[in-house]
C-alpha cells in the first residue's frame, strides 16, 4: 500500500511539473513584457509573496481546527505537516482543472497515514467546505462594504449596480441554504449520487455506493457531527478562513500603492484602498469561481481583474498588471509546493 501510494505521489508531482510548463507557455503576454511587470513591481514582489506565508497559515489553522474536531482526543496530527499539505494542495488546485481534483485527492491519500481513511476523507471533505462556505460570506460582506462606500459617495451606485448586488445576495443566500443542509446532513452519498445521473457513470455510481456504503454513511456522520456537536471549532475555522482572505486582498493593497494609488493618502486613504482591494478580491473570486474549470481559471482571472478594478473606477492597465503579478505568485507558489511534496518525514 505504502508502494502505490509513493507512486500516486510521484503522479501528482510530474502533473504539476507538466502544469506549469503549459501554464508559463500559455502565458497572455509576452516573456520581454512579463520582464517588464516583473521589474515594474521590484521588491513589492517581495511582499506580495511573502503574505501567502500568513495566508496559507491561516487556512492551516481552520484546517486543524476541522482535524481536531472530527478526531478523538488521542489523534493527532502536528502543525508543519497540516501546513505542509495545505501549500501542496492549493498548488495541485491551481495546477488543476476543475479546482480539488487534484489538491483534495491528495490530502486526503496523506492524511489517512495520521489519521485513517474515512477521518481523512471525512476532514479534508469538511475543509474544502469550509473554504468555500467562507468564499461565500466574503462575497456577501462585500455587497454590504460597497453600499457603504457608495454612501459615503467613494463609489458610483447605478441601476446596473444595484441589479449586480441584488444577485449576489440571492445567489449567496441560496447558496448558505444549501450548505446548511449539508452540514446537517453530510454530502458524500448525495454527491455519489448525482455523478450517477451523468452519463455513462450510472452503473460505476451504485456499485461504489453498494461497495462502500457503511463507510460512506460514516464520512457523513462525521462531517454532520462537526456542526452538531463541536460548534467552537466550526465557528473558529469560519472565521480563520474568512480572515485569510482578507489577509490576501493586502496582495492587491501593495501593487495599488505601487501604482499610486491610495485614495488620497493618509490612515483615511489606506482603509480606502484596502476597501477597494477586498472588493476587487471578492468580486475577481466571484467571477472566477463561477467558470471554474479551467486550470488556475486562465484567462478568467485576468478578465476578472480587469473588469473589478475597472468598476471601480480604474484604468485597465492597472487590472493586467495585477493580474499578471498575481499569476506570476501562483506559479512561485505551486513550484514551492510541488517540492514540499518531496519532503515527508512520515
Amino acid at each position: 500500500m505504502k508502494w502505490t501510494k509513493q507512486r500516486l505521489n510521484n503522479l501528482f508531482f510530474f502533473f504539476g511539473i507538466a502544469a506549469v510548463v503549459v501554464m508559463l507557455l500559455t502565458f497572455d503576454v509576452s516573456f520581454v513584457e512579463l520582464w517588464q511587470h516583473l521589474c515594474k513591481a521590484g521588491y513589492w514582489l517581495i511582499p506580495i509573496v511573502g503574505v501567502w506565508l500568513i495566508v496559507y497559515g491561516l487556512n492551516a489553522l481552520a484546517w486543524r481546527c476541522v482535524i481536531k474536531g472530527n478526531t478523538s482526543p488521542n489523534e493527532h496530527v502536528n502543525f508543519w505537516r497540516i501546513y505542509r499539505l495545505t501549500i501542496t494542495g492549493y498548488a495541485l488546485n491551481y495546477a488543476t482543472p476543475v479546482g480539488g481534483l487534484g489538491g483534495e485527492p491528495y490530502r486526503i491519500m496523506e492524511l489517512s497515514k495520521d489519521i485513517g481513511n474515512e477521518r481523512a476523507t471525512s476532514s479534508v471533505i469538511l475543509y474544502a467546505m469550509m473554504h468555500f462556505f467562507a468564499h461565500f460570506w466574503l462575497w456577501f460582506t462585500s455587497v454590504f462594504l460597497y453600499i457603504i462606500l457608495a454612501a459615503l459617495g467613494d463609489l458610483p451606485f447605478t441601476a446596473l449596480t444595484a441589479m449586480v448586488l441584488g444577485f449576489v445576495v440571492v445567489f449567496c443566500l441560496i447558496a448558505f441554504y444549501l450548505f446548511a443542509k449539508g452540514y446537517r446532513n453530510g454530502v458524500v452519498i448525495k454527491i455519489i449520487k448525482w455523478i450517477g445521473k451523468i452519463p455513462g457513470l450510472k452503473k460505476w455510481s451504485q456499485r461504489f455506493l453498494d461497495r462502500h456504503s457503511d463507510s460512506l454513511h460514516q464520512i457523513d456522520q462525521q462531517i454532520a457531527a462537526l456542526h452538531q456537536q463541536d460548534k467552537r471549532a466550526f465557528y473558529h475555522s469560519l472565521l480563520l478562513e474568512y480572515l485569510s482572505r482578507i489577509i490576501q486582498a493586502s496582495e492587491i493593497l501593495f501593487m495599488l500603492l505601487l501604482f499610486g494609488v491610495d485614495s488620497g493618502g493618509g490612515f483615511t486613504g489606506i482603509v480606502l484602498t484596502y476597501a477597494h482591494s477586498i472588493l476587487i478580491l471578492a468580486f475577481t473570486s466571484l467571477f472566477a469561481n463561477m467558470i471554474g474549470f479551467l486550470p488556475m481559471q486562465l484567462g478568467v482571472q485576468e478578465g476578472g481583474f480587469v473588469i473589478s478594478i475597472a468598476a471601480l473606477g480604474l484604468t485597465a492597465a492597472l487590472g493586467i498588471f495585477v493580474s499578471i503579478i498575481c499569476r506570476v505568485r501562483e506559479i512561485i507558489w505551486i513550484v514551492i509546493g510541488l517540492l514540499l511534496m518531496k519532503i515527508d518525514k512520515q
